[in-house]
């Protein structure tokens, strides 16, 4: 019996190895998808059911309570606008900001790259600590109770601004860039029309970084903003969380019946759902640019 082969890149398989590569890479999307499936089955499961018979994929008895409560307590909608924009503005304009600082540290030819480079890279190892943080951003900066706390004091990642130096370092050659400028191009010029275009998949993959930062963000509401109306998602849930947990320690015997009737566990499993489904969506936009922007630079040819 003769086995095909199959040429796949500059590799060649069998089609016995392609059905093994297939099923094993099956088996592994299945062990990534399970928990999130877990999660969103809990979400729609009656408490008492899932005291009683754990955590199940199919719910025993299936209820809306969770949502009931996760979505009924105060204004969510406002919640979700704030956390759309503040993702939006923040990477929108952090991009901006780290391009333009990563692209003259990829020129060799720019004489205060070192400089710069230095400048960037302490601010990793050494920080001012929390008390002068708050004092800068509430003090100097006026940002207690404003949209502008959601997104400005996490704009710029160092780590980032590396990637994206490294990035057009190394796809993007000097000798084009001469080349634009010999044409009477100015550097913003080249920056805009040569630069960003062919740095659509290194952009991509800081864009995706960076709607995770910012859609994830609780710590930024929780220490600058005491106004509910400018509450993020992530920390507009957990405090709604938070309600609940001080209502059942606190509760007299009363109404201690009452509280547990209230879905504390699967609550908790919808809000995770409330949070991570707008990012389910926005992932496979970006899957394109992200892998080639992981890969690009590991092989040159």
């Amino acid at each position: 019996m003769r086995i095909k082969k199959k040429n796949v890149g500059n590799f060649e398989t069998s089609n016995l190895e392609n059905i093994i590569l297939h099923i094993f890479f099956f088996l592994l999307s299945i062990t990534f998808l399970y928990p999130v499936l877990l999660v969103i089955a809990v979400s729609f499961t009656e408490q008492s059911s899932l005291l009683q018979y754990g955590y199940r994929l199919m719910p025993k008895v299936f209820t809306l309570d969770a949502y009931r409560i996760a979505l009924g307590t105060g204004d969510i909608l406002n919640a979700y606008k704030v956390t759309i924009g503040s993702t939006i503005c923040g990477t929108v304009l952090g991009l901006f900001i780290m391009l333009l600082y990563a692209y003259p540290l990829s020129r060799k030819n720019f004489k205060r790259k070192s400089y710069f480079t230095f400048f960037a890279y302490f601010t990793t190892l050494f920080s001012g600590g929390l008390v002068p943080w708050y004092i800068l951003c509430t003090q100097y900066l006026h940002l207690h109770n404003t949209f502008a706390a959601m997104f400005v004091p996490s704009l710029i990642s160092v780590w980032d601004i590396i990637i994206l130096r490294t990035f057009i370092s190394v796809n993007i050659p000097d000798a084009l860039i001469e080349a634009a400028k010999i044409d009477g191009c100015s550097e913003f010029r080249i920056f805009w029309q040569i630069v960003v275009p062919l740095s659509k998949a290194g952009i991509a993959t800081i864009a995706l970084f960076r709607v995770l930062v910012f859609w994830n963000d609780y710590y930024l509401p929780m220490m600058l903003i005491s106004d509910s109306k400018l509450y993020n998602l992530q920390y507009y849930l957990q405090v709604i969380f938070l309600n609940i947990q001080i209502l059942a320690q606190n509760s007299s015997a009363a109404n201690s019946t009452l509280m547990q009737k209230v879905p504390m566990e699967t609550t908790r499993f919808a809000m995770c759902v409330l949070t991570m489904g707008p990012i389910l969506f926005i992932y496979p936009f970006f899957q394109k640019y992200f892998i080639k922007g992981m890969v690009i630079g590991s092989v040159k040819g």
